[in-house]
């Protein structure tokens, strides 16, 4: 059911009902459906916010773990449970109710955290490609120039630019007319399908917002692309007995990326086309790649390993000793 409120006039437009709530349609009809899916998704969620809060633990209580690399690995798993938590949590929660609905301020907020993660991310991700090229290219000068100071303003500006590109999106999105329609195909409120519910010609918008995540999306993408190049151009080059560690290093760094951009090249090639498998898209961005990277990082990097056994092995000693 719609719920309008009827101002004499609203930002300019008079006489016309304005959306207080938008109604999500989710993922599926079927109730035996979305009760399997209740069960997987919390699963999930569970499993990514517990594999990023150990992340996070292990780099902060392990002085092996006290290096550049390990500091935006460790700022990465916060950006993962931030994204993870922005919508999923909701999401569960409805796989169990008929009526899923979202107030107009809750579909702004998710707009606004949705770009503010994706667009940090995207930005971290760039910065430890730089972290990777110093380790393997300039060896000699990395603890130099990779100080602490410089990792700070490295994940300082990847969130100013996941700030200032998501509040360019929310400046325009909060003032349009919405004024009849408000069926939001998906678990979350997605800028494209939000927009296309506005009572005006949003052809202009429409070029606006891909324009402005895409260009963010394909700098950071050439960025990392002309960065992995040159470093695999350069372990390839070289016979040292490091070559294996820096090759598994880097096969997680770039196996993160794949799994990242991946799903938004996809979105960005039909961005304002409704496809069945824009949904499954939007649950591997929110669900399923903030599981996956706790688990890449854990599985194809020693260094974790062996402090995720140390933080086992000191788990087990005090329930001994206790």
């Amino acid at each position: 059911m719609h719920n309008f409120s009827s101002p004499d006039s609203v930002n300019g437009w008079s006489n016309k009902s304005v959306v207080t709530e938008f109604i999500l349609l989710g993922l599926s009809n079927s109730r035996e459906l979305q009760l399997f899916l209740f069960f997987i998704f919390s699963v999930f969620y569970g499993a990514a916010t517990l594999g990023n809060i150990l992340i996070i633990l292990m780099v902060v209580t392990h002085s092996r773990l006290h290096s550049p690399m390990y500091f935006l690995l460790s700022n990465l798993s916060f950006i993962d449970m931030c994204q993870a938590t922005f919508a999923t949590p909701k999401m569960i929660a409805d796989l169990l109710n008929e009526h899923k609905t979202i107030t107009f301020q809750g579909c702004m907020s998710q707009i606004f955290f949705l770009h503010v993660f994706g667009g940090s991310e995207m930005v971290l991700l760039v910065a430890m490609a730089y972290d990777r090229y110093l380790a393997i290219c300039k060896p000699l000068h990395y603890m130099t120039i990779m100080s602490r100071r410089v990792c700070i303003v490295l994940v300082g500006v990847s969130w100013a630019i996941g700030i200032l590109h998501s509040a360019s999106h929310l400046a325009f999105t909060v003032d349009l007319p919405f004024c009849g329609p408000n069926k939001v195909d998906n678990f979350f409120c997605d800028l494209p399908l939000v927009i296309k519910l506005a009572c005006l010609d949003t052809y202009v918008l429409e070029i606006l917002v891909l324009t402005n995540s895409g260009l963010l999306s394909l700098i950071c993408f050439l960025l990392l692309l002309i960065s992995y190049t040159i470093i695999l151009a350069t372990v390839h080059r070289q016979a040292s007995g490091g070559t294996s560690k820096a090759l598994s290093t880097l096969s997680a760094h770039v196996t993160v990326v794949v799994l990242f951009f991946g799903p938004l090249i996809f979105i960005y090639i039909w961005p304002f086309e409704s496809f069945p498998i824009d949904k499954f898209i939007s649950v591997f961005f929110t669900v399923f790649t903030p599981f996956l990277n706790p688990m890449i990082y854990t599985l194809r990097n020693k260094d974790v390993k062996k402090a995720m056994r140390k933080l086992r092995n000191q788990q087990v000693g005090s329930k001994q000793g206790f």
